[in-house]
């Protein structure tokens, strides 16, 4: 007689197994319910010893087998043993002796996705976003960390007061892990003890507009501002994330169409961002003071590739600045883009093809440091659903679900690997958020923030699968390659073929001194 532990194993193991078959049918409406149901009976049939895990898989200590691990080092059969939040050990016998294995045959299995550039907009403007439908988006696309930007929350993120009330709601509400940039603002960036406050307080940098952020008690920063606040910034080692436009008066025919995406893009030449770039290059030039590891001034969503040039230079003097780039301008081309499809508006926009080219080549070479997805949702009426105005429509992408397939289907034909893509979507970003020694590495010791997922198999853009609060981004039905199977947040099996665990397990990512 087969005894029930063996059942519940057979029963677990074989779904799992199965789960090309299952995520290629999880939405019809016989097996909507399979991965909660299998996961039940098991538990039933072969209760934890100590189940007190948050995620779906109860038991405290299980390990993940594939043929294609990406370690440190490169990509090759392996086994991931993860024991509470860690992972405890790693090896190339995939023969495991150990009662609950996963074994993903030739699926991936990857560190987790941080996307160090995300605006979840919680407090104040739940009705943008929010912390659970933003952080349930992210982890269904194999995102296990965030870094969320001080606006477009209402109140912003510029006090102690405010990065601990959005402290809070992350405990309460985060489905993967989050962290906060602090706002520099002008109010703020010649005092020192307000910024020091926040650095205590856990944020692990801070963020400034230099130009207007579109928030009203976000004001952009000016030259002396940035001045004032670099000697701390620089002593204190963290890094400064630049949102780096300076807004200039443009030539404009008054008589262009408002709703061809190429009238907006005219607004927003390539000179603002090089301009910009430049301006930041004299601050440091200008200040001599010591620079603590991890400081870094940060450049945000490149869009121009044309202003490497100047970052490089930069470099070669050995001013440490890093820049990202963002997955809508590795997938997107302004000739592409329809009149009234104002999901496509941000800032800096989307540019042409060969500059997109531009970015990508960067990235196979280095030249930029990550990916990140810049999410920025907000309601139909602010994106002008209706009129179809690109020059009135609010500028953000929705697309933190879409980052990992985006940026691998727009990388992998550039020469770029599954060992590069880690490196620049979780090893480059726990770098610069300052939590390398723990996050973006598949090594004993990390956190065991995993991913599972099939690089040759098309994702689900459809909007039934779009968990973002907002159904609306330029994503919808794109053809990207990279289907997420499994999430792993902190050892907490969150995400599972598209089906969100029930409740949240997502931790608090603080810097070093909180």
């Amino acid at each position: 007689m087969v005894d029930k532990p063996m059942i519940g194993m057979v029963i677990l193991l074989n779904a799992i197994a199965a789960g090309v078959l299952y995520q290629r049918f999880h939405d019809h409406p016989q097996v909507q319910l399979l991965e909660s149901r299998v996961l039940e009976v098991y538990h039933k049939l072969l209760p934890p010893k100590t189940p007190d895990r948050c995620g779906a898989l109860k038991w405290p200590s299980y390990v993940l087998i594939s043929d294609r691990v990406v370690f440190p080092d490169g990509v090759r059969p392996g086994a991931v043993f993860v024991e509470g939040s860690k992972i405890v050990a790693v090896s190339e016998n995939v023969t495991v002796d150990n009662p609950h294995v996963m074994n993903f045959k030739n699926a991936v299995i990857s560190p987790g996705v941080i996307d160090v550039h995300i605006h979840l907009n919680e407090p104040g403007r739940l009705d943008w976003e929010g912390i659970t439908n933003g952080t349930r988006a992210a982890a269904t696309g194999g995102v296990t960390t965030v870094i969320d930007m001080p606006l477009n929350s209402d109140p912003v993120t510029t006090d102690r007061t405010q990065l601990e009330a959005k402290k809070k709601l992350a405990r309460a509400k985060a489905f993967t892990n989050v962290g906060f940039w602090a706002g520099l603002v002008p109010g703020n960036a010649a005092n020192h003890t307000r910024l020091e406050e926040l650095v205590a307080g856990g944020a692990l940098g801070f963020k400034s507009f230099m130009c207007n952020s579109g928030i009203n008690d976000f004001p952009n920063v000016e030259s002396a501002d940035i001045a004032a606040a670099l000697p701390f910034l620089k002593r204190r080692g963290v890094p400064f994330f630049v949102h780096a436009e300076v807004v200039t008066q443009v030539e404009s025919d008054p008589s262009a169409d408002p709703t061809r995406y190429t009238t907006y893009m005219a607004t927003r030449p390539p000179k603002f961002e090089q301009d910009a770039i430049r301006l930041l290059v004299q601050l440091l030039d200008a200040d001599t003071s010591p620079a603590a590891p991890g400081f870094s001034v940060h450049i945000a969503h490149l869009a121009d590739a044309d202003s490497l040039e100047i970052i490089r230079g930069a470099q070669s003097r050995g001013h440490p600045l890093t820049v990202e780039t963002c997955a809508h301008y590795l997938t997107f081309s302004s000739e592409d883009i329809p009149d009234k499809q104002t999901q496509y508006k941000c800032a800096p926009p989307i540019r042409d093809a060969t500059n997109k080219q531009m970015l990508i080549k960067a990235l196979a070479s280095g030249a930029i440091n990550l990916v990140s997805s810049d999410h920025s949702p907000a309601p139909a009426s602010l994106k002008e659903v209706e009129s179809g105005n690109f020059l009135r429509a609010w500028g953000g992408i929705s697309g933190v679900q879409y980052l990992l397939p985006a940026t691998w289907t727009a990388l992998r034909e550039a020469g770029v690997d599954l060992l590069g893509l880690a490196r620049l979507l979780s090893e480059a970003p726990a770098r610069l958020a300052g939590c390398s020694s723990r996050k973006g590495r598949v090594a004993p010791g990390y956190d065991a923030d995993l991913v599972v997922w099939e690089p040759e198999e098309r994702a689900n853009t459809s909007v039934a699968l779009n968990m973002h609060t907002h159904k609306l981004s330029p994503y919808t039905d794109a053809p990207l390659y990279g289907k997420v199977l499994v999430t792993v947040v902190g050892g907490e099996l969150t995400s599972l073929f598209g089906r969100i665990n029930k409740q949240p397990c997502g931790q608090v990512v603080l810097g070093g001194d909180a």
